[in-house]
């Protein structure tokens, strides 16, 4: 007997692909359906509801995420190394597969109000390292969710540039130093 997984995965890849290119609301359960080569009633054994899809798409990779960024910064003592890990890694990870980071990107005002905040999620990851690094003197004492909002920031806008198809010829990961650079400045260390 088959586990379904390999239709599952075929399911959510084929429906983050085009709720990135359409859009959640544009998006019908046809169209992943005929993406993922399986009938609308086997998609529906997987998921209620589009939405639920959508959901369970958007939870389980800021999830995964922010799990990464934790594993990525926790060998690391000076919170200026963790961060510049962790922007390293978020940016390696949006050049691996751009399609989770845009779909998270797309999605995350219409999600984020519903996240459980013990959840772990790339604001609180970064957050919890300022204000470690707050703590121990690393970083100048200061609104830790202004700091981490600035320094998300500097990440984000030039992901957000690359999604809106300016000019960014590069990988964004050849640009961690330069984002790197910024948020040590913004946190004055």
């Amino acid at each position: 007997m088959r586990d379904g997984t390999a239709t599952r995965e075929r399911i959510e890849r084929t429906a983050m692909r085009l709720f990135v290119e359409k859009g959640i609301a544009e998006t019908t359960i046809r169209d992943i359906a005929a993406g993922a080569s399986v009938a609308e009633g086997t998609l529906y054994r997987h998921y209620p509801s589009k939405e639920a899809l959508a959901w369970d798409l958007f939870l389980r990779n800021l999830t995964e995420l922010g799990r990464m960024l934790q594993e990525t910064h926790r060998p690391l003592t000076h919170a200026g190394d963790k961060i510049a890990a962790m922007i390293r890694q978020f940016c390696r990870n949006f050049d691996q597969d751009p399609v989770v980071i845009n779909y998270l990107f797309l999605t995350r005002h219409q999600y984020y109000q519903r996240l459980n905040p013990r959840i772990p999620n790339p604001y609180l990851v970064f957050r919890s390292v300022i204000r470690e690094g707050m703590a121990r003197g690393e970083i100048p004492r200061g609104d830790a969710d202004v700091a981490t909002s600035m320094i998300m920031g500097i990440v984000l806008q030039v992901i957000d540039s690359r999604i809106l198809g300016r000019r960014i010829p590069q990988g964004i990961e050849t640009l961690a130093d330069r984002l790197i650079d910024a948020t040590k400045r913004v946190l004055y260390i």
